[in-house]
């Protein structure tokens, strides 16, 4: 049953991954790209850790598609003004995607499971105390820089979508 769910699951990300890419709309594209977050979610599920599946949710799902969306609509986008790609460059990206492929698959297929013996140690890796220990502790200036990192995409966002241009004096 958890294979037939993993299996739909797949399907649902790779579908809506495919369709975020291919989509002309760019409203369409990110609303294909929360379908995919959520069917990442169901992966969480999938793997007993509930927490990061409501994480995934609140954080991917909910704040940063709401600020693409937000920068999505402030620009402006629209299907008439979209220039067409010459042949050339699809040419050239078809052809880096399949090489880049080619790559990946011989990576996946040189590796080598590596089996280790595994002990019971009694913690709880997955429990939000302790993961909440480790990304305050061990993670915490990767953290800040994330967070510095989203605002100034947010206020670059909100520059570029304004109309006039600032003048010098």
């Amino acid at each position: 049953m958890v294979e037939i769910i993993f299996y739909i699951l797949a399907a649902i990300t790779l579908g809506t991954a495919f369709l975020t890419i291919l989509s002309r709309n760019p409203i369409h594209s990110a609303i294909y790209l929360v379908i995919c977050f959520f069917s990442l979610a169901g992966h969480y599920v999938l793997l007993n850790a509930q927490f990061l599946a409501i994480v995934h949710i609140i954080v991917y799902s909910g704040a940063i598609m709401i600020l693409m969306l937000f920068t999505i609509m402030l620009m402006n986008l629209n299907e008439k003004l979209e220039t067409h790609k010459k042949t050339l460059s699809i040419i050239a990206a078809v052809s880096a995607l399949c090489l880049l492929a080619l790559i990946l698959i011989s990576a996946l297929i040189r590796t080598k499971p590596v089996v280790e013996s595994y002990y019971e140690s009694g913690e709880d890796f997955q429990s939000i105390k302790a993961l909440g220990q480790v990304l305050m502790n061990d993670y915490l200036v990767p953290f800040e820089f994330v967070s510095v990192l989203l605002l100034v995409a947010m206020i670059g966002a909100v520059l570029i979508s304004k109309k006039e241009q600032f003048k010098v004096k």
